[in-house]
Parts: structure tokens; C-alpha cells; sequence
């Protein structure tokens, strides 16, 4: 039987060598925190305006709250990176990160509108309830992380320009819950076979009586090419869109 290459000894296509800044890197899961800052650029290109300053606090406190503390407790919850990050480090930049992004939320609800409240509190639920896997796991599931990784920072990006709710708004949301869906189905099963699965036996017989062995490279390959791509169309677009409107 065929060995999988050594990349697929890394618990991420993205993952870097375990050790020191590169487990930084890692932790932010790079590809991802790009795709979901995407949704916020795409959710503010469907507001009437787009507001500069505005789009650049909510990337910001998308990348603190998503990139950083989500990601991080998400280590701290399981060690699936195995990053050699200690605990201590694991909890400050948690901490930090969700401070951060809280702190621009509230900054924004001075100076912009105090209807972007209710959007800084969710967020500061969000991140510690999915990630924690708290209330039992009941928000760790797929349809709670296609609303709150895609709906929510589409909405937002909408909602800190817009300061109203439209149904160009709500529809922008619905596709990005709808992307993120896609993601997480592509993303589930090549967790498995780069973090839980030993060995993969089997074959693939063609109609033409091709056989095809199947291995955990032939299997993961396909849907992290899927990843990689839309990963990279998702912030092209975004920022092609915004683009179009500024």
C-alpha cells in the first residue's frame, strides 16, 4: 500500500513545523481567518455606503476575535493543531484577542451608533460558547458554525455600514452561512484523515477496469484543493467588490 506523504502528518495543510513563531502562524489558521474576513468585506460591499474606517474596525475586530482568541481556545479546548504553545500563552491571547475585538466593538457603538451593541455582545458569546464547546457542545455543530463564522461577520460588515436591516443584508448572510456550510463539509472529513486516521485499505474499480488505489492523500487531496481554492476566490472576491464600491 502507498504511504501518504509526510505533509499529511501536519493536522493542517497550513499547519507549519510544530515550534517556536511557526506555531503562531498555525494557530491563526491563515487560509481561514482570511476566508471569514471575506464575509465581512462582502457583507459591507452590500450596504448603501461603504464607510472605510468602518470596514477596516470590523476586519479588525473580526482578525482579534476569529483569528486570535476563537482559534486559540480552540487549542486550548483539545490541542487539534498540537501546537507546543503553553496553556498560560494559549489563555492570554484569548483573552487578549477577544478583549481586543470587544474594545473596538464598544468604540465603534460610541462613535458610530449604540445599535452595533447587541452585535459586540453576541460576538463576545459567540467565541468562548462555540470554541468551549460550553452549554454541553450544544453551539459546537455545524449549522452554529455556519451562522457564527459566516452569517454573523456578513451581517456585521453589512449591519456597521447600513445601520439598518434590508433584505440585500440578510441575503448576503444567508449565501455566506451557505459557504461556510460548504466549508465545514469539506473540512470535517480531511480532519479526520490528517488527525485520527492511521491507515486507509481499499480500491476504486472504474467502469473501464481501471483500479484505483485509495489512500489518505487520494482522499484528502480532492477537498483541500477545494479549500485552497475558495479560500483564495472568497478574498479575491471581497475585495473585488469592494473595490467596485469605494
Amino acid at each position: 500500500m502507498a504511504s501518504a506523504p509526510r505533509e499529511l502528518d501536519r493536522p493542517a495543510f497550513y499547519a507549519l513545523r510544530s515550534g517556536g513563531w511557526r506555531d503562531l502562524v498555525t494557530l491563526l489558521h491563515p487560509p481561514y481567518t482570511a476566508w471569514h474576513l471575506s464575509y465581512v468585506a462582502i457583507g459591507a460591499a452590500a450596504a448603501p455606503h461603504i464607510y472605510a474606517g468602518r470596514l477596516l474596525a470590523a476586519l479588525g475586530a473580526f482578525f482579534l476575535a476569529v483569528g486570535v482568541s476563537a482559534h486559540a481556545l480552540d487549542e486550548l479546548n483539545g490541542r487539534p493543531l498540537g501546537t507546543k504553545l503553553t496553556r498560560a500563552t494559549l489563555i492570554g491571547l484569548a483573552a487578549a484577542g477577544l478583549v481586543g475585538a470587544v474594545a473596538i466593538g464598544v468604540a465603534g457603538a460610541i462613535i458610530v451608533s449604540p445599535l452595533i451593541i447587541p452585535l459586540v455582545l453576541a460576538g463576545a458569546v459567540l467565541v468562548p460558547a462555540y470554541n468551549l464547546e460550553l452549554a454541553g457542545g450544544r453551539l459546537h455543530n455545524d449549522t452554529w458554525f455556519a451562522l457564527a463564522w459566516g452569517g454573523f461577520p456578513a451581517f456585521t460588515g453589512y449591519f456597521v455600514g447600513a445601520l439598518t436591516i434590508r433584505p440585500a443584508g440578510l441575503l448576503v448572510a444567508a449565501a455566506c452561512c451557505l459557504l461556510s456550510a460548504a466549508q465545514r463539509q469539506l473540512s470535517t472529513p480531511v480532519r479526520r484523515l490528517r488527525r485520527e486516521t492511521t491507515e486507509v485499505t481499499g480500491q476504486q474499480r472504474l467502469r473501464d477496469g481501471t483500479v484505483i488505489e485509495l489512500t489518505r492523500a487520494s482522499l484528502s487531496e480532492p477537498l483541500e484543493g477545494a479549500l485552497r481554492t475558495l479560500w483564495l476566490a472568497l478574498v479575491v472576491l471581497a475585495v473585488a467588490l469592494v473595490a467596485v464600491r469605494m
